[in-house]
């Protein structure tokens, strides 16, 4: 059965087994997300659960949006997802989707914003080699030969070259549930989660598990 829920990165930590191995953690703090809406496919042509998370004041809403939380009885909250479930059915407006969703042992997805890095050259970007570094190459941090002049004339598309870094939606597979904790609504992660410190992250069931 599909499951998700919305939280935010607070940092990692790491944690001791009862074997006494460390296990380096992430710590999301992961919903109460609250029910806002529910898509179907007679009136919106597909089925999902609209789902919100982190209040948010007053003032920062506009009149559409403190609409839609009015009618759905909940208060106003900063992110807004869709996630499409089997059993949409099942949820009602209103209702909570809580940290406990997921049990210790479970495999996860993580998916976030990664930390963006500005304008880069090819060796931090791509990971290509130096120049030499001695006997007064003076080439040391070149992207070098972009193509040969005659034929094609031209550099290939997606030809990996200086640019852009970081900042886009990534997604990582697989990761392992260590602890669950309600009361805190927080939850451990085995290994790193995409993003920085305070970022909004996605946690749903895998898809390769």
């Amino acid at each position: 059965m599909k499951k998700a829920i919305l939280g935010r990165k607070l940092g990692m930590t790491q944690i001791f087994t009862e074997e006494g191995k460390v296990v380096p953690v992430t710590v999301i703090e992961a919903g109460p997300c609250a029910v806002i809406q529910k898509k179907t496919v007679e009136s919106d042509g597909y089925d999902a659960v609209q789902v919100a998370f982190e209040d948010m004041r007053e003032k920062l809403a506009n009149k559409p949006v403190k609409g839609h939380f009015e009618k759905a009885g909940v208060s106003l909250k900063k992110f807004v997802r869709e996630f499409k479930f089997e059993n949409c059915a099942d949820y009602e407006i209103g209702s909570e989707i809580k940290v406990d969703v997921f049990a210790e042992g479970e495999k996860v997805d993580v998916q976030g914003i990664s930390k963006g890095k500005g304008f880069q050259g090819t060796i931090k970007r791509w990971n290509q080699h130096t120049g030499p570094k001695t006997h007064g190459s003076k080439f040391h941090r070149a992207p070098g030969s972009m193509g040969a002049a005659s034929d094609p004339s031209r550099t290939f598309k997606n030809k990996r070259m200086p640019g852009h870094m970081g900042n886009v939606k990534t997604t990582v597979l697989n990761l392992e549930v260590v602890k669950v904790m309600p009361e805190k609504n927080v939850l451990l992660i085995k290994g790193g989660v995409p993003g920085p410190n305070k970022g909004l992250v996605q946690i749903r069931n895998s898809v390769k598990a």
